[in-house]
């Protein structure tokens, strides 16, 4: 499943996530926490994870994403990995080819999570830098993802992605990992589209028609059968 969610934080959001991430916050090397294989090809900046910044703005994220219907929706998260932050800027500006880690430890809470679903939620506005594409490889061809500030695309963790170089400004957004109650990719994108068609049939027949209830008991019955929690 792949999912655009439009104004996920608000501009007031944005710009105080702006200002916890300029030039004074203490970045990184983003190969800290890259695994073997990401280590060769990470070449970007990343948020300290224990500082204050950090622990401000996962919560802000968590915010966000707790009041979006269609991200729960689409998710159904059991698990998600505590939010990080990036910078690709200067001779830090890509992230080659890779498949992310399937189980990753989150420190805030402390937990392993399955990663399901990878999501990135962009900082900076598009005219901001050039470069900095999310380049996701699918079997009929490259899908290039540049989206405005507040904007979140949630796309297969089993998919090969990269960040392509940015050669002029900085990209700064936040990313994370969800581990979903629903497991299978296939699944989850069935209950969704079940979920926005029950979305319409309710604003045109209401709620209590017969056709409502009976989709609806099909839908939670699918996913009492699906769901692991």
């Amino acid at each position: 499943m792949f999912l655009h969610l439009t104004q996920v934080f608000s501009p007031e959001e944005i710009h105080a996530a702006r200002q916890l991430l300029g030039e004074g916050a203490p970045w990184m090397d983003g190969k800290t926490s890259a695994g073997g294989q990401a280590q060769a090809f990470k070449h970007n900046q990343q948020l300290a994870q224990n500082s204050d910044a950090a622990r401000q703005l996962q919560a802000s994220v968590r915010a966000a994403l707790g009041r979006d219907p269609l991200f729960f929706s689409a998710a159904l998260p059991k698990r998600i990995f505590n939010p990080l932050f990036n910078r690709y800027s200067g001779d830090s500006n890509f992230y080659g080819a890779h498949i992310d880690g399937a189980v990753l430890h989150s420190q805030n809470p402390a937990q392993w999570v399955r990663s399901d679903i990878s999501c990135t939620l962009f900082l900076s506005e598009p005219d901001e830098y050039d470069g900095g594409e999310l380049l996701i490889q699918e079997p009929l061809g490259e899908r290039r993802i540049k989206l405005p500030a507040g904007d979140l695309i949630l796309y297969p963790s089993s998919t090969v992605h990269q960040v392509a170089p940015v050669t002029r400004g900085a990209r700064i957004a936040s990313f994370f990992w969800i581990e979903s109650m629903v497991r299978s990719t296939e699944q989850r994108q069935m209950l969704f589209d079940m979920d926005m068609a029950l979305l319409k049939l309710r604003a045109e027949v209401g709620e209590k028609h017969h056709s409502m209830v009976q989709l609806t008991g099909t839908y939670h019955n699918l996913l009492r059968m699906w769901a692991d929690v």
